[in-house]
């Protein structure tokens, strides 16, 4: 099979690591890489003589954090089909949209279902197959009957680099999801340069915190380990749970982690108030989605005694762009991205002229990890595209030796009369704030200045913060114009599925406070 495909890749690895450990349940069982590539093969022979899927159909997912969707996904994909993973918690019509704009066949789902996206394909007139494996020596059963005994028939398949195998929506921060098909070059790019600048091997171990219906926790965390030859285990009650992750840490040997600096906090916050007796010896801990403020790497660093590398990653390039090195290839830079990872990037003013270190512009890239352009929609594609580079929407620049600093979204910088005002640095200001477990600055509209500054806290456990405390420490640490007009104390923060703080949805949850 093509060495330039996902499932290629795969393939290579069970052959070459037959027997060791590739996926476990926590508390339940283990499957070794030869066992897991059989389960897909199997899995995928039976969606094409039982379900009928063809090379190029759309098959929807929605799971917990579970063995039968990474079986099923990488089905999927073997079958030369695109598998499209859903958030498990949507509504009916957010399925509805989902299941409609990226024209899904079919709805796999847990045995146990899922009730608004089976209203969603019912309306929709897609078919629903649920997918269950019981033990590590069971064959994974699906709720159809084959209507002949064609156990081999993905064996004839030969995956192609250009093959659609991944369809997502980007998270709609600034508009209306856009969908972005990624093929199998993409993916197979991508998993090459996560495991190039960590150094994953077979040696490797993680446990997965983030939802793999996201780009992050997918590509990240479970493909690049499986790619590696590496092992992953996935929590026993099918997502992130602070109370046994270290425990499940410790039992499987992990070697490092990666998450949205969200999780990162909640992992310090059990820390602190429930440490454990040891940690286990990490080789680094990984943070990427949205912006880590240099504290808070301090104190992870300092807490578990590991170096924690800030990455940076969209869907549209398969996840990985660019990232902090282990310590032995350098420097790792608090509130830098770090350097390029397997693809080319510039920064651009708005002519489309590359700039020198120092000088702000627009991040872009090229590679073959970067998506072909979104689906049905020529006029993001023509926005998107320009001058022959991926533009991301995010405001940045190199320094001197090469590592890039984001300033924000070019959407999201707060004009204050005049004055551009980056989110990010006051972020960082307000985690710095002893008092503080959370915080996120955003702009409001404004008569006077068009647009003001406000944010929200979450205080520490324990503590009390005033409004009066924050505005106070932001005059000390910011200039008087970025100093936030209003303060929100609050105990919760609207996210996205991910973890991720998106400013806009803030913004209006906040404004909409008397």
């Amino acid at each position: 099979m093509d060495a330039d495909t996902l499932t290629g890749l795969l393939e290579n690895v069970a052959r070459k690591f037959p027997d060791r450990r590739a996926l476990s349940v926590s508390g339940k069982f283990d499957l070794t890489h030869a066992r897991l590539n059989d389960l897909i093969e199997r899995a995928a022979s039976r969606l094409v003589s039982a379900a009928g899927i063809k090379p190029g159909d759309v098959v929807a997912l929605t799971f917990p954090n579970t063995v039968e969707f990474v079986i099923m996904f990488l089905a999927v994909i073997r079958a030369r089909a695109t598998a499209a993973p859903l958030n498990a918690a949507y509504t009916a019509e957010e399925f509805e949209f989902y299941l409609s704009d990226s024209d899904s066949k079919l709805l796999l789902t847990a045995k146990e279902g899922n009730a608004p996206a089976q209203e969603a394909a019912s309306k929709l007139n897609i078919s629903h197959i649920t997918a269950t494996l019981v033990d590590a020596g069971s064959d994974l059963a699906l709720s159809v009957s084959d209507s002949d005994s064609v156990v081999d028939s993905a064996t004839e398949l030969v995956n192609s680099p250009d093959d659609a195998a991944l369809f997502l929506h980007t998270s709609g921060t600034t508009s209306r999801p856009k969908g972005v098909p990624l093929t199998q070059l993409n993916l197979v790019s991508s998993v090459k340069n996560i495991k190039s600048v960590y150094k994953l091997t077979e040696t490797d171990s993680t446990v997965i915190v983030l939802p793999l219906f996201h780009v992050h926790g997918l590509l990240a965390g479970l493909l690049s380990s499986l790619g590696a030859g590496a092992a992953v285990t996935l929590p026993a009650v099918g997502r992130f749970s602070v109370t046994t992750f270290w425990p499940d840490m410790k039992k499987y040997n992990a070697t490092w982690y990666t998450a949205v600096p969200t999780i990162h906090q909640i992992i310090l916050d059990r820390h602190a108030s429930h440490p454990e007796p040891e940690y286990p010896k990490l080789r680094f801990i990984r943070s990427c989605s949205a912006s880590l403020a240099p504290v808070i790497l301090s104190r992870l660093e300092e807490a578990f005694g590991a170096p924690v590398l800030e990455a940076y990653a969209m869907t549209e390039a398969t996840h990985l762009m660019s990232s902090n090195p282990l310590p032995e290839e350098g420097p790792h830079k608090p509130g830098s991205v770090g350097k390029p990872v397997g693809q080319e990037m510039a920064i651009l003013n708005e002519k489309g002229e590359i700039q020198e270190p120092n000088n702000k512009g627009e991040v872009c890239i090229r590679g073959p990890n970067v998506t072909k352009g979104y689906k049905n929609n020529p006029e993001a594609n023509k926005a998107g595209f320009e001058f022959g580079w991926f533009h991301t929407g995010d405001i940045g620049y190199f320094d001197s030796d090469g590592y890039l600093s984001l300033v924000g979204r070019i959407k999201e910088l707060i004009n204050r009369g005049g004055e551009k005002i980056s989110p990010i640095e006051v972020d960082a200001v307000l985690l710095t704030h002893p008092d503080v477990s959370q915080g996120v600055a955003f702009g409001v509209p404004d008569e006077k200045y068009g647009e003001e500054i406000n944010c929200a806290v979450i205080p520490r456990e324990g503590t009390t913060v005033t409004e009066e405390d924050i505005k106070t420490f932001c005059k000390k640490n910011l200039a008087a114009f970025k100093v936030p007009k209003r303060v929100f104390i609050t105990d919760n923060l609207p996210k996205t599925a991910s973890g991720k703080i998106q400013r806009r949805i803030v913004a209006q949850h906040f404004l909409e406070k008397p």
